[in-house]
């Protein structure tokens, strides 16, 4: 099937040639015909499949003909990211350059005043993010009752970026004679939900199966320590000749963090998140796409949307919380028919994710050994989670389950040997009698209340702040820190004193 085959306008099909396409993809070859018809649609398809212009193109088919009024769009796109809807915004402005349209963008980090002065001439097409849509829209800036074709792009995605409440108040503002296009790449219970009560009797397009990656990107994962996980990228970039990658961090201050690392070893990088504005994110996205650097380091704002060709690599040098992202984030390379590779770096108590994405893709990833740093191994995912780079703690779920005062006496002990300090006495012989009467575990052990495991003994020639049971201060619930000896001192017995008076 080629375009041509298709009810697209001269223009339309000029456009897509001068694109360099000749031949839709699988979601454009289904969708295209239905958007034609007028009729609702939900498409379920992962990003890298033509999703974008398979909304597109008969989109400006529609609106080819007919006029905008002033502050009323003819059409409405809402995207989750700026960048997406930047994206979206390119490919009108591709398809649509032969024909008449007039198009605005309101999202963060731009200037509104030439979006204003196009919104009120008149606009076909507006594409925008929820939020900034929303806050126009209260100030009078648009209005939603003309919107005939309403794009819900990215629908997932809106649902885990807590979105979702903003569309509902839009979709309830758009009048309701409208044509409802809903794209999402997974369909959780929710998004099924939303699309009922969003969607007329929609027709339902499918691309690819759900939560399915590209036949031709190579993955792995690479199980690596806590303490050399930077040391691990360096090594993997030069043992695999990774000159050019997307790299992925789950958190802003880690993006900017490994961006500093990265450049002090003379890497080439720029970083990309939430924090920087508009223009900032451009210039690292132009600047990634030109060649001019690298190595570009996300947060998951870049997962989803970002159209960048040939991209050979990417690296989650965090693997992702969420299995679905995992699918998103190295969609990003072995596109359109492309060969990519993807690497992601675990920590050993991280099981739990490696087993959520095997799980949703069905596909166990191939184990990378990075020279110098093999020998880790995932801690069992049953155990939960612990501490980073470290097993997490068994849970005991009831007193009975506590280890016997037997097993911790012998540790206790061999934290009361006397250490040498210069300038102190030794402590008075009825001082340490007194603390011989005393239970050897007076209180359960941090394990046993399911916190831990107990305190190592101190380093002699190191005062620390927890001591033994045997005669120092022990934490206790309610004391703060812990408790003071002197509160720990055995009280004299009541019968003594009789005795002493019979004397």
């Amino acid at each position: 099937m080629k375009f041509s085959d298709f009810s697209l306008r001269p223009e339309i099909l000029q456009a897509v040639e001068d694109a360099g396409y000749q031949t839709p993809t699988p979601i454009q070859e289904q969708a295209i015909p239905v958007i034609l018809t007028g009729d609702d649609l939900l498409g379920i398809a992962q990003t890298g499949t033509g999703k974008t212009a398979a909304f597109v193109l008969p989109m400006i088919e529609r609106l080819a003909s007919g006029r905008a009024k002033a502050r009323m769009p003819r059409s409405l796109i809402l995207s989750p990211t700026r960048e997406l809807a930047t994206q979206s915004a390119n490919y009108f402005g591709t398809y649509g350059k032969h024909l008449n349209l007039s198009m605005a963008l309101l999202i963060g980090g731009v200037g509104m005043d030439e979006q204003w002065r196009r919104l009120d001439r008149g606009v076909d097409v507006l594409i925008a993010t929820p939020g900034r849509l929303l806050d126009q829209f209260e100030r009078g800036k648009v209005l939603l009752g003309g919107v005939t074709i309403l794009v819900i792009d990215e629908a997932d995605r809106m649902l885990d970026m807590g979105f979702m409440p903003d569309v509902e108040r839009i979709v309830n503002l758009v009048s309701k004679r409208r044509q409802t296009l809903m794209f999402s790449a997974t369909m959780p219970a929710e998004i099924r939900r939303l699309a009922n009560a969003f969607l007329n009797h929609p027709k339902e397009v499918q691309a690819t199966p759900p939560a399915t990656m590209a036949e031709r990107i190579e993955d792995h994962v690479a199980i690596v320590p806590p303490r050399h996980k930077f040391k691990a990228l360096r090594r993997l970039i030069e043992d695999q000749g990774i000159d050019n990658a997307l790299i992925f961090c789950n958190r802003k201050r880690e993006v900017a963090s490994l961006r500093r690392q990265m450049e002090r070893v003379g890497f080439s990088v720029r970083d990309i998140h939430g924090d920087l504005d508009q223009a900032q994110r451009s210039a690292a996205l132009d600047a990634f796409k030109r060649g001019e650097i690298a190595y570009l380091v996300a947060t998951d704002v870049a997962a989803r949307g970002l159209d960048i060709v040939m991209l050979p690599c990417v690296v989650n040098y965090d693997v992702p919380t969420h299995a679905e992202d995992y699918v998103h984030r190295i969609g990003r390379t072995g596109r359109a028919g492309q060969a990519g590779r993807a690497f992601t770096l675990v920590l050993p108590d991280e099981g739990r994710y490696v087993d959520a994405i095997t799980r949703l893709t069905g596909k166990a990833i191939p184990r990378l050994e990075i020279a110098g740093l093999d020998g880790a191994e995932l801690a069992p995912a049953a155990r939960g989670r612990g501490r980073r780079g470290q097993a997490a703690p068994a849970v005991r779920t009831s007193p009975d389950a506590a280890a016997p005062a037997a097993e911790v006496k012998p540790a206790a002990a061999a934290a009361v040997e006397p250490r040498p300090q210069s300038g102190t006495e030794p402590r008075p012989e009825a001082e340490v009698r007194h603390q011989a009467k005393e239970p050897a575990n007076p209180q359960p052990a941090l394990a046993e209340r399911g916190r831990g495991k107990p305190e190592p003994a101190p380093r002699p020639g190191r005062r620390r702040g927890r001591r033994d049971s045997a005669g120092a201060d022990q934490p206790v619930v309610g004391m703060g820190d812990h408790v003071p000896l002197f509160m720990r001192r055995p009280v004299p017995q009541i019968a003594a004193l009789p005795e002493a008076a019979e004397d």
